[in-house]
């Protein structure tokens, strides 16, 4: 049984929307599956690319599936390793030398290394690229400095800059830094961002177009194993709906709360021993 199978069961049984005015649930309470997270998104995604996808709602998904060469430390803006261990910068600031992480392989089986990561940026940067027509990537301007990215070894590559730009590694971090499967890319071309292929905490299991988004873990990432087995994503671009749907137990996290509905939300935190955040 798919992790959508069961979840859809359990989304089933929520039973009709419970009445805001009261804040509060009136009868039996929907039950997620263990080890799911059931997410309330604002809309349906419009690709599971990260280079071509300019929307948080989208990047929810994405920073599950994904890496970078670096990421943002939790809780801040503060950049740390993650597909690549370290880097070296230049002394004119214009070429950062970047280690990458071994043995990673993305989740269709082909190995991460430094040419994988030179695709990544040509086919965004460079429009001679074979598979630049699987864009438009509206926010590779973020990398518009890179002159070129030279494959120094397997799991050596080199960037090399315009001249200094001091954001260039927080632009990594950003999810259009993310690294997807060149293997993928080829076998999907256009089609790639509903055929995703990462190599982060979860793999993408199903879409099923205005329903869900699915995801499941990633046993062998190299950052460790996720806690959940599943988070499925569901567009419910209502506000009100969303909002009906948390407190029937359908959803367990819904992000855009309406101002009018927070204080019900709060009230339904507190009986059921949730937290939330306005």
């Amino acid at each position: 049984m798919s992790f959508f199978t069961f979840s859809r069961r359990g989304l089933l049984a929520a039973g009709t929307a419970l009445a805001l005015t009261l804040g509060v649930p009136t009868g039996a309470m929907a039950q997620t599956p263990p080890g799911v997270l059931i997410v309330g998104q604002i809309a349906e995604p419009k690709a599971l690319d990260p280079a071509a996808v300019t929307a948080v709602n989208d990047f929810r998904i994405l920073m599950n599936v994904y890496d970078g060469l670096v990421r943002y430390k939790s809780g801040t803006l503060e950049v740390e390793p993650a597909l690549a261990t370290s880097w070296e910068i230049s002394e004119d600031g214009t070429e950062y030398t970047f280690s990458l992480r071994e043995g990673v392989t993305f989740h269709d089986g082909s190995a991460f290394d430094a040419d994988a990561v030179k695709f990544n940026f040509d086919r965004m940067l460079d429009e001679s690229h074979p598979y630049h027509d699987t864009g438009p990537f509206p926010l590779s301007f973020f990398f518009s400095a890179v002159e070129a990215v030279e494959v120094v070894d397997p799991l050596t590559v080199k960037f090399t800059l315009n001249g200094p730009y001091a954001p260039f590694l927080s632009n990594l971090a950003y999810p259009t830094g993310l690294i997807v499967s060149p293997a993928a890319v080829m076998e999907h071309g256009s089609e790639f961002g509903r055929n995703p292929s990462g190599t982060g905490a979860f793999t993408f299991a199903e879409w099923r177009s205005n329903e869900a988004v699915v995801i499941e873990a990633n046993p062998d990432h190299w950052d460790g194993a996720p806690e959940l087995q599943a988070v499925v994503f569901r567009p419910i671009t209502d506000a009100n709906t969303r909002t009906a749907e948390m407190l029937a137990g359908g959803i367990d996290l819904m992000v855009e709360v309406p101002p009018a509905s927070i204080s019900a939300v709060r009230v339904f935190a507190s009986v059921i021993g949730r937290n939330t955040t306005a």
